[in-house]
């Protein structure tokens, strides 16, 4: 039905997760859990709820996951 969900922290990911990376990762993990590739009209609100409340939640562990070890700098410092 989809592709795998990819990592999204380096080193396994070549350079820093992206807002759309981050996205279509949720995109993803949502269409996985519902069996829906895309909604139907009645239910479109609670999916595009569900996607971005994923992807929020991402982004906030990308931003404060420690990676020990790897000289990986965390997400979001430059």
């Amino acid at each position: 039905m989809c592709r795998s969900i990819k990592t999204l922290r380096p080193p396994v990911l070549p350079h820093e997760a992206t807002p759309d990376d981050v996205r279509a990762a949720a995109l993803q993990y949502v269409r996985k859990v519902s069996g829906f590739r895309a909604p139907a009209a009645h239910n479109r609100e609670v999916f595009e709820r569900a996607v971005d409340e994923i992807a929020e939640a991402t982004a906030r562990l990308l931003d404060t996951l420690e990676v020990r070890g790897s000289g990986a700098r965390p997400h979001g410092e430059a």
